[in-house]
């Protein structure tokens, strides 16, 4: 039922109808955003799916033709095989991920203070090359860079790929940290300037602790990033050393090949933390995000 009141135009006597839409009541337009969103979401859960109930079937009913059929008989084997696999290497890729990130937060954030806040003749320069390792394919350097770890004769294994994890986030962390210092500003820093206050305590005491939301940015990207790398891992490490990626790609291609419930039972362990670091954080990721976006 609809709502109808008159309104006067001033001055005149005439009564102009205005209706009021009922609240709580879908549109079209909201009815296909909502429409499209439950699609969106039905096909990004789909593997899902077929991840968990496959995580659940013995090797007999775990087949292509029964992929999406429920178990015949649900079973957690497959679970225990798995998690004594992939034990070893989830927690020697918390070792590496959880250093690689907050290093390589750390100096990206430096670098976009200085080259943002504290700037020098040819800043624009040095943040030009420093971007450059975005974008040059990791294929491309795999070959040399393997070189100069033998040379420098680098340990295979947790230490080489925080080396090279820092090494190789520190572009788009700086990228991220000086974008957001953009929108800090040149008031405060010139005020600490004024009180006397370097550089490294202008950062330590203003800067750093306004920096929170890029750091929730950045070490969300680093950890997920570092914890889902398969091409360094396999250049820079062994079975016996390496993540978690090469332990489940053993796992997939080893004596379990056949056993399709105990890989998709690894693959769900494999990808729970990156899971819950954005369940936990992302409405924090977002956030940052947004923050650096307008300068203010």
């Amino acid at each position: 039922m609809t709502t109808t009141t008159t309104t006067a135009a001033p001055g005149t006597d005439q009564l102009t109808p205005a209706i009021r839409r009922p609240k709580g009541r879908f549109t079209a337009a909201r009815t296909a955003r909502y429409a499209i969103a439950l699609f969106s979401l039905v096909i990004v859960l789909i593997p899902v799916y077929v991840l968990l109930v496959t995580s659940f079937k013995g090797p007999g009913d775990a087949t292509p033709s029964r992929a999406w059929a429920l178990p015949q008989l649900w079973i957690a084997d497959n679970w225990i095989m798995a998690w004594d696999t992939l034990a070893p290497a989830i927690g020697r890729t918390l070792q590496m991920v959880i250093p690689a990130s907050i290093i390589s937060a750390f100096l990206g954030s430096m670098n976009g203070f200085v080259l943002s806040r504290w700037s020098f003749r040819g800043a624009n320069v040095v943040f030009t090359l420093i971007l450059f390792g975005m974008f040059i394919p990791y294929q491309a350097v795999m070959i040399p860079l393997n070189q100069i770890v033998l040379d420098l004769g680098l340990p295979n294994g947790v230490p080489t790929l925080i080396l090279l994890h820092v090494i190789y986030g520190i572009p788009i962390t700086t990228l991220i940290f000086r974008n957001y210092y953009e929108s800090v500003p040149h008031e405060l820093i010139e005020a600490a300037r004024m009180d006397g206050a370097g550089m490294l305590r202008t950062y330590a005491w203003v800067v750093l602790p306004i920096s929170i939301p890029s750091f929730v940015v950045v070490l969300i990207w680093q950890f997920t990033s570092a914890w889902n790398d398969f091409l360094f891992a396999v250049f820079f490490s062994t079975p016996n050393t390496g993540p978690v990626t090469v332990a489940l790609n053993n796992l997939a291609n080893g004596a379990q090949l056949q056993n399709y419930g105990v890989s998709m039972a690894g693959a769900l362990f494999a990808s729970l933390p990156t899971l819950l670091v954005y369940i936990l954080l992302g409405k924090y990721f977002v956030g940052g995000l947004m923050s650096g976006s307008v300068k203010g």
